[in-house]
């Protein structure tokens, strides 16, 4: 067998789809993990991500078939399909890569005033947080209340009582928004950068499938055409 051959082609080709497979749960949890700590916040970039790696699971078991079988059909089809895969992941991770502080400031302040009291106590009850801001910690009624957040035991800030005082006590907990940023930050260029470096391997899936394709096998009928 040299390099390059026929069943080198093969062996490579569907070594290169178990790569995909791997690669494509990694997407997923990572993407995953971003929306789970961007609870009030629709990033549908990040969703974008979790379709594009469970597309690639599909399209890596396709692509193992085919390699293993030397199947003609599924093998265009794979390729087609790998390559328009790369296209959108790979717009979609750069779009993860490219929002600013700013656009990221207008997604969390967006979502947080469309999101239910429900969803608010359990972003509080999760980051243990209260509010959206340090100035929303004295403006009342504060919905939902922080009072049942452990920091709050004993507090007179009005965050944690829910009532005015004439005291200038401190909220004892940090607003949502200083809390969120930060996670939000990294898990968009996490999940930016991870989708933009494996994109690029699948061109070269595309690249080994076509050649794989174009060979005979050598065990098969010599008159036979491919």
């Amino acid at each position: 067998m040299v390099c390059g051959g026929f069943s080198c082609s093969k062996n490579a080709l569907a070594a290169l789809n178990v790569v995909y497979i791997l690669v494509s749960f990694i997407l997923i949890g990572v993407a995953a993990y971003a929306r789970a700590i961007a609870i009030v916040t629709s990033l549908a970039i990040v969703g974008g991500i979790i379709a594009c790696g469970v597309f690639l699971f599909l399209i890596a078991l396709i692509g193992l078939v085919g390699a293993v079988k030397h199947h003609q059909v599924l093998l265009f089809f794979y390729m087609i399909i790998l390559f328009l895969l790369f296209l959108i992941q790979f717009a979609i991770a750069c779009a993860c890569i490219a929002v600013n502080r700013d656009q990221q400031d207008k997604l969390l302040e967006q979502g947080w005033k469309l999101a239910s009291i429900t969803t608010r106590e359990e972003t509080q009850n999760v980051f243990k947080c209260c509010a959206f801001r340090a100035e929303d910690q004295n403006v009342l009624p504060i919905e939902p209340t922080c009072q049942s957040l452990s920091k709050c035991d004993g507090s007179k800030a009005p965050c944690c009582t829910g009532v005015p005082n004439n005291s200038t006590v401190a909220c004892p907990l940090a607003p949502c928004y200083d809390t969120l940023a930060p996670h939000i930050d990294k898990a968009l260029k996490v999940t930016g950068g991870i989708g933009l470096f494996f994109s690029f391997t699948e061109i070269v899936g595309v690249w080994l499938a076509l050649r794989y394709r174009n060979q005979k096998d050598p065990r098969a009928n010599p008159s036979a055409f491919l």
